[in-house]
């Protein structure tokens, strides 16, 4: 049996989805990067997801986001099937978008782990040798300095959506800190130092190992149809959970453990037939498709 996913309310999450078989579907072009800027922010708006950073790159992207609701499944379903017909659409295909597995979600569980992997997030492009700066890579992608400005307004794309359709003509991202942190100053101070690190660790380690980079130029004649050249890397670990402090890690882990546990529990009691079974709190998928009680959190 799979493992249940637990989905509390306010909890901040480092999220990744990948493109079928690594392909370039999600290659930078002007056409893709207002169609996904636009769809995270009407999806944001939608499910009352704040998001603090993103990065696409060519055949995956990232994004740094809190789910206020605990509707994050939902979320995602909505945003990778739109973002799928609408980016297929302009390929001109009609195959399989995004690789068979779920997206990942990793909650954050410190501030510092949500500076870390927001800063992550936004050193990506130069972390993969693409480009020399993060800022200077061609697709959708957060500066720093944008966290608690004014939000990005993206305009409905002219393709795959209809001017007398349910989209809205435009939609506004704000990107916004997380609420662990007093504001919006002191989170984006924070991640513009970590990241600025980060940024130029991989370009020593770049020069170190005469690697280089792949550059604007070609990163935007990729063919959308290509894929990377070294192949992947099979059987790794899919965390759930990302914590330095190793003591908070270890109080996570087993937080998550024991939800495990009790909704495998409250679950063979309610195939059973068993009357008034409470799910723990986090349920989701039970929650919305058959409607069990959940536990309140806390």
């Amino acid at each position: 049996m799979t493992a249940p996913r637990q989905v509390l309310a306010g909890t901040t999450y480092l999220v990744t989805r990948r493109c079928f078989q690594r392909c370039f579907f999600l290659r930078p072009s002007r056409l893709t990067n207002d169609t996904l800027g636009y769809l995270l922010a009407v999806a944001a708006a939608r499910y009352s997801i704040q998001v603090h950073a993103y990065c696409v790159l060519s055949n995956h992207f990232h994004l740094v986001v809190t789910d206020t609701e605990a509707r994050l499944p939902a979320f995602h379903q909505y945003l990778d099937s739109l973002i799928g017909r609408s980016v297929n659409a302009a390929l001109g295909r009609t195959e399989t978008f995004w690789a068979p597995h779920s997206f990942s979600a990793v909650a954050l569980v410190t501030p510092l782990d949500m500076v870390s992997k927001t800063a992550y997030v936004l050193a990506n492009p130069v972390a993969a040798g693409l480009v020399r700066r993060a800022c200077r890579w061609p697709g959708l992608w957060s500066n720093p300095a944008s966290i608690g400005g004014t939000p990005l307004r993206f305009n409905r794309p002219r393709h795959f959506f209809r001017e007398s359709g349910s989209m809205p003509e435009f939609a506004d991202l704000p990107l916004v800190a997380p609420k662990a942190f007093a504001d919006a100053d002191s989170f984006r101070a924070l991640v513009s130092a970590a990241f600025e690190a980060l940024e130029l660790a991989a370009r020593e380690q770049a020069v170190a190992s005469g690697r280089g980079f792949l550059g604007e130029a070609r990163i935007l004649k990729a063919r959308p149809s290509a894929r990377p050249r070294d192949r992947e890397r099979l059987g790794g670990l899919s965390p759930r959970i990302a914590c330095r402090d190793k003591w908070k890690r270890i109080e996570a882990l087993g937080r998550l453990g024991a939800f495990i546990e009790a909704y495998r529990v409250a679950l063979r009691a309610w195939r059973s037939g068993l009357q008034g079974v409470v799910f723990p709190a986090g349920t989701y998928l039970a929650r919305v498709t058959h409607g069990v009680t959940c536990a309140a959190p806390g």
